[in-house]
């Protein structure tokens, strides 16, 4: 189901009533303000961090009701002078959180070991209920997410031992959550094979394609037929869990009986069987040249959020070829940091700004833990990148 959010708000042109005005008169389209939204992923509710605001093994529940609570704040700041999209000016409303999925944390056996259903129950207290942000129109802001490869693996099984053997909470909630099926889908009921998240929205003259993963050749069969209503001018963001250059161990087994197995070690959370050979050490170069044509037929991508690395970055993709060039993203994880793993002081999500009328989108990074023993302290801002999304790679 492809669901769209329309910003563009008709106003008619107002005259003074003579003799003279003709009833003709052309309708002004005005413009729709600027859009902020705050990015993030990899929540992996169902684990400890080492340390946090002078606590050890801190579960995720408490780190992320914490992040949840900076989030808050945001409204009342002001933007850094930069030079980027609504530099200097008070943020006041927030139109849009995007969450880049691993709600839950794999259910891999161990001494902490959470459901699915538990993390889900974790989640929604802090995201869906605990944000206090409001968009342009005083309205709670939208909330719109993707899966992650611990979601799907924990419906679906994995290699190790988990305890439950599967749990599809965290898949079934998100799909209701984005997708809002008549008939509600529940652990049993949902069909991972039936089931996909991959849906679109128009978001003040950009359209953003939220997809299941990352865009394998199941999935570019979706975004070619979504892309087929978008004007070739109209800007595409893609926001997925995996990073363009996506790991190999993702893909489906292309061994034997294509299971998931301890020997083989594939995931099996993407469709397509890889095809770079028989081990999941090897880059999945075949697959990641098939994006790359993907991108060269629809050069209105300009964006690409992600999470899975779980290190906040700005950079671009070029391809395996080094033949394409996609500006890309990726959020931090307030539990598995590359960096904010070890030093909390570096715990960040992303804050965007999208000027609709230049359709220049400033990303900003976000410390909102820079004084762990003030939890009070403001939001710190960090690097900062402008894509022009006008700008063809």
């Amino acid at each position: 189901m492809k669901m769209k959010v329309a910003y563009f708000l008709p106003l008619l042109a107002v005259a003074a009533i003579s003799g003279c005005k003709k009833n003709d008169d052309p309708v002004k389209e005005e413009t729709p303000s600027t859009i902020q939204f705050v990015f993030t992923s990899d929540a992996h509710y169902g684990i400890t961090r080492p340390a946090f605001r002078g606590g050890a093994n801190v579960d995720a529940h408490t780190v992320n009701a914490a992040m949840v609570a900076s989030m808050n704040t945001l409204p009342a700041l002001t933007l850094p002078s930069d030079g980027g999209v609504n530099a200097g000016k008070k943020i006041g409303s927030v139109d849009y959180v995007i969450e880049a999925g691993d709600i839950a944390n794999r259910m891999e056996v161990s001494a902490n070991v959470q459901t699915a259903a538990v993390s889900w129950t974790q989640f929604k207290a802090d995201y869906l209920t605990s944000l206090t942000l409001k968009n342009q129109q005083n309205q709670p802001a939208g909330f719109l997410m993707v899966p992650g490869n611990h979601d799907v693996s924990n419906t679906i099984g994995y290699y190790a031992k988990m305890q439950p053997l599967t749990d599809a909470s965290s898949m079934a909630e998100i799909y209701n959550l984005m997708l809002k099926p008549s008939l509600l889908r529940t652990p049993i009921s949902y069909s991972y094979n039936g089931d996909r998240i991959n849906y679109s929205r128009d978001i003040a003259g950009v359209h953003f394609c939220f997809i299941q993963m990352w865009p394998d050749s199941a999935v570019r069969i979706w975004l070619n037929k979504d892309l087929q209503n978008v004007k070739t001018e109209t800007p595409v963001v893609i926001v997925a869990h995996d990073q363009p250059a996506v790991v190999s161990n993702h893909f489906t087994n292309p061994n034997g009986d294509h299971g998931i197995n301890n020997t083989d070690k594939f995931d099996n959370v993407l469709d397509e069987h890889f095809k770079d050979g028989t081990s999941a050490s090897v880059a999945g170069v075949i697959e990641q040249r098939a994006f790359a044509a993907f991108l060269k037929q629809h050069t209105n991508i300009r964006l690409y959020l992600h999470g899975h690395v779980h290190e906040s970055k700005f950079y671009t993709w070029t391809g395996p070829d080094n033949d394409v060039s996609l500006a890309a993203a990726s959020a931090d994880s307030p539990m598995k940091g590359l960096v904010s793993a070890a030093d909390e002081t570096k715990l960040t999500y992303l804050f965007a700004a999208l000027d609709p009328a230049t359709m220049q989108l400033t990303l900003r990074e976000c410390y909102w833990n820079s004084v762990p023993g003030t939890p009070a302290t403001p939001v710190q801002w960090g690097k900062t990148i402008t894509v022009d999304l006008k700008k063809k790679g």
